[in-house]
Formats: C-alpha cells, structure tokens, sequence
C-alpha cells in the first residue's frame, strides 16, 4: 500500500454555480462528502486547498487540513502547486487531486489513481476514464473525451467527440475522461511554472498543458465509476434525488 495524500482544491467563485461547494447536499455541504471519500480512500492525509473563508469554515472538525491559497489561480492543479509548496511536501510524494464537486468520487478509484502512479516512475500524471454509451454524450461538449495509445496513455483530450468517426462506422469505443489526477509533489511545481499554451486556453483543459510539455499521462478504465459531478444547479438537484433515493 502506498502513501499519499489528498487535496481538493476548493475554489468559491465557480462560473457556473458560484458557491457550489457549500450547497447542501443530504444535509451537508458538497465539500464534505468529497473530503469523506478522501477519507475512505486511505489517504494519510486529506487536503482542502481554498481561497474563501466561508470553505475554510465548512471544513473545521471535518478530519480534513485547510490551506489558505490564492485567487488568481488558473486552474485546480495550480491551486494544489500552492498548496504543496506551503505544507512542504517531499519531491516524490504522491498527490490525488479530487475535486470538491465531486461528491460521489470512488474512494477504490482514488487509491487506483494513487498505486498506479507508484507503479510507473516515467510518468508524469494519472488520471482515468470509462466508456460512453449515449450517443449524446458523445457530442456534448461538457463530456471530456479522451484518446489512447495502446498501452493506456493519452494521446489527446478534448471536448469535441474524438476520434472523428468519418464513415460512420460505429466502430470505435469512445471513452470519457474523469476530472481525478494523481501526480509527484515536484512535478506539480514544474507543471505549475509552465506557461498555459493554446490549447489549454482553447478548450479550456489544463491536462492539455502537460500534454504541449510532452509529459506522459496514463489513463486506464476506472476500476469504479464516480456519480454526478455538480457543475449546475440542475446536476445539483439531480445528486440531491439520488442521494435521497
């Protein structure tokens, strides 16, 4: 079993449903359940990297430790980059970055993340991902897509539906790239000093950047597939009825 740590990088100011991660869900803030799942997951250490008072407070007596970081932040693994330098981390500590939107996320995936990592020494990042199925999924632009080689790294990421299927075939296996990352302590300084390049800019991905720097991303199935992410307040309500279910 190898150790690692969690961090959730909590930012208040979301563009789509500012204030998210303090919206009550079963009677509890969203946060909370994505630094339970930390928890749950063995992590000997659960982190929740924020820049709003209001977080900070949510999280006291949570199990959770809270890491003041700044606004202007471009993206969560930046917001993390801050939070390792401050808690000092060792250069070959290994980092899970989950989201706190994510409020259904998998302890089992969270520790697959983190062994498949101490698993592979050339590898910058691991993240992962699972099949589509819906036809519409496919061509919605929220729905990340991903594509492999033939040894589970990635080739490309993208909100557009890749591989373009020009005959229409039906043949190839679309697959859907879920937002949990784990990654070394120094290689999120280096990934956060790098400059953002175009295509993080244009499709508004960070693991583009990582990809531009020619870093290796491996990206196997989920051994367990997350629940809904909230994003909006219609996804909100839709956690709220399954979890009431």
């Amino acid at each position: 079993m190898n150790d690692f740590t969690v961090i959730i990088p909590a930012r208040y100011a979301a563009s789509r449903l500012p204030g998210k991660l303090l919206r009550d869900l079963a009677k509890k803030p969203v946060v909370l359940h994505a630094i339970e799942r930390g928890l749950e997951s063995g992590a000997h250490r659960v982190v929740v990297a924020t820049d709003d008072a209001r977080i900070a407070q949510a999280v006291e007596g949570s199990g959770a430790q809270t890491v003041m970081t700044r606004m202007d932040h471009q993206s969560g693994t930046d917001r993390i980059a801050e939070a390792v330098e401050r808690l000092g981390l060792a250069e070959g500590e290994i980092v899970v970055n989950v989201q706190g939107d994510e409020p259904d996320m998998p302890a089992a995936l969270i520790r697959q993340m983190a062994d498949a990592l101490a698993e592979r020494a050339e590898t910058s990042i691991c993240t992962a991902c699972t099949p589509i199925s819906e036809a519409e999924s496919v061509n919605d632009p929220n729905v990340v897509k991903v594509v492999r080689d033939m040894n589970d790294f990635a080739l490309y990421f993208s909100r557009a539906p890749i591989a373009y299927d020009r005959d229409g075939l039906g043949r190839f296996a679309y697959r859907r790239h879920l937002g949990i990352y784990a990654y070394r302590a120094r290689y999120l300084t280096e990934f956060s000093a790098a400059p953002v390049c175009s295509l993080e800019e244009t499709e508004k991905l960070e693991q583009l950047r990582a990809l531009h720097r020619g870093d290796r991303i491996y990206c196997p199935d989920a051994i367990a597939a997350p629940g809904i992410g909230i994003d909006t307040e219609a996804d909100l309500e839709r956690a709220r009825r399954h979890w009431k279910s």
